[in-house]
């Protein structure tokens, strides 16, 4: 009995390090053809941590975009209505507590340093994009329909101050009387 279980052990060990092994390979084919060099990004997960609270699993993770990736690299969904409402921008640190049931609660614990821009909302391939300063920056599409915009509203949009981002959360929509002629 013991020998099966060292050796499923052992299976899921070289399982693992095959699919580490897949995942940094098709990373740096990512990273090259976006012309991006590995060093640009800052992928450092080892400070996130899990634990037990009760009977609750904890876990803190850092927002992507639409998941979070965990200091495994394992990455899970985030609820695109609590993203858009709760406005996360890419590189904050979550925390998601699982119950005995696997009932999740999501919560913001050390949003990133953020800085404000207004920019113009576009539509490009289905997707929801702002673009201005030679950047493009994607969009939650919660976001875009909770705030009901016109392709072309300018629009305050949320950054990382200090990272590279892909993506921008959505502060509010300028109402076409209030804009500055």
């Amino acid at each position: 009995m013991e020998q099966k279980k060292i050796l499923a052990i052992k299976d899921f060990i070289e399982s693992a390090e095959k699919s580490v092994k897949n995942a940094k390979k098709l990373l740096l084919e990512v990273l090259k053809e976006n012309w991006v060099e590995l060093n640009d990004i800052v992928l450092d997960t080892s400070w996130l941590t899990d634990y037990k609270s009760d009977d609750n699993k904890i876990i803190e993770w850092v927002f992507t975009w639409e998941e979070m990736l965990w200091a495994d690299w394992f990455k899970y969904p985030v609820p695109a209505n609590y993203a858009s409402k709760s406005k996360l921008v890419q590189w904050d640190k979550l925390k998601l507590t699982i119950d005995p049931i696997w009932k999740m609660l999501y919560k913001q614990i050390s949003p990133i340093e953020r800085e404000h821009k207004v920019w113009l909302i576009v539509k490009e391939n289905w997707k929801y994009q702002v673009v201005s300063e030679w950047k493009t920056y994607s969009l939650l599409t919660a976001a875009v329909t909770h705030f009901k915009w016109e392709i072309w509203d300018s629009i305050t949009i949320i950054l990382p101050s200090w990272k590279e981002a892909t993506f921008a959360a959505i502060e509010a929509v300028i109402p076409k009387n209030l804009k500055k002629d």
